[in-house]
């Protein structure tokens, strides 16, 4: 097994008085993707800002291989509309990159030759995959998506996170992610983690998809619990989480329009 990029052990992190997360123990290794899920509120963003190093943790550590190349694609990034600017141009804030990694950049990240394009006019698909892009500009040994297709259709989910499966299959990079999508958890990761404020149950999506916590928390009401490639959408989300359309078509399916 090769060495972990980045461990947790007993992590604690508290907003005032209220704990967000406790205990946990975690690690991901080279080459691995691994995706966090869990209700609204239950310190999946927290967890991924803790190993960022944006949280400071109330108890524990967090432990960081020295050296390690981090790339971060956050949920949203809210740009002024009217504000000039080219997609290459965005890429080169804050430090300016060289037109060849740029393009390359963009090429991996499955949206070559849009450089010279403005990025207000990009539709939604276009613009997550830019911020991807840019978190592989620097090459990262450790890549992390903080629910990166929120905004995207069920087809459009679907070919980010092909893509991100490239990605990793290109340049052996871990990923690590955040997602409401579960279908995407029974086909893209190699490893689930259930998170409800502490470290519920984590394993192969086979194992975790049959762990009566993860039935609770998001069984009630869907078929065979959620099987493989299935995402039959009929659970409630909390606040802020809807989904806003039906998710009952096979994976497959889904690959297919995209």
């Amino acid at each position: 097994m090769s060495a972990a990029l980045v461990t947790t052990a007993g992590l604690t992190v508290r907003h005032g008085a209220a704990t967000v997360l406790e205990n946990v123990d975690f690690s991901i290794v080279p080459g691995e993707i691994v995706t966090i899920v869990g209700p609204n509120g239950s310190g999946k963003s927290t967890l991924l800002r803790a190993i960022l190093g944006g949280v400071r943790p109330a108890a524990g550590t967090v432990t960081r291989r020295a050296g390690l190349r981090l790339g971060y694609v956050p949920q949203r990034l809210v740009l002024d509309a009217t504000l000039p600017m080219t997609v290459a141009r965005f890429l080169g804030l804050p430090r300016r990159v060289p037109a060849a990694e740029a393009t390359a950049a963009l090429a991996r990240a499955g949206v070559p030759g849009i450089g010279t394009r403005q990025m207000a006019a990009l539709s939604g698909g276009q613009f997550q995959r830019v911020l991807l892009a840019r978190a592989l500009i620097a090459r990262p040994e450790l890549l992390i998506l903080d629910e990166a297709t929120a905004g995207l259709d069920q087809p459009g989910s679907a070919a980010f996170y092909r893509q991100i499966e490239q990605v990793r299959r290109e340049t052996g990079c871990a990923v690590l992610m955040v997602s409401h999508d579960l279908h995407v958890v029974m086909s893209a990761s190699d490893r689930v983690i259930c998170v409800n404020g502490h470290i519920c149950c984590e394993g192969t999506p086979e194992v975790v998809a049959e762990a009566p916590v993860y039935r609770a928390l998001f069984g009630e009401g869907t078929q065979g619990a959620l099987a493989l490639y299935r995402h039959h959408h009929d659970h409630r989300h909390g606040p802020g989480e809807g989904c806003g359309h039906d998710h009952t078509a096979k994976r497959a399916a889904a690959e297919e329009q995209a």
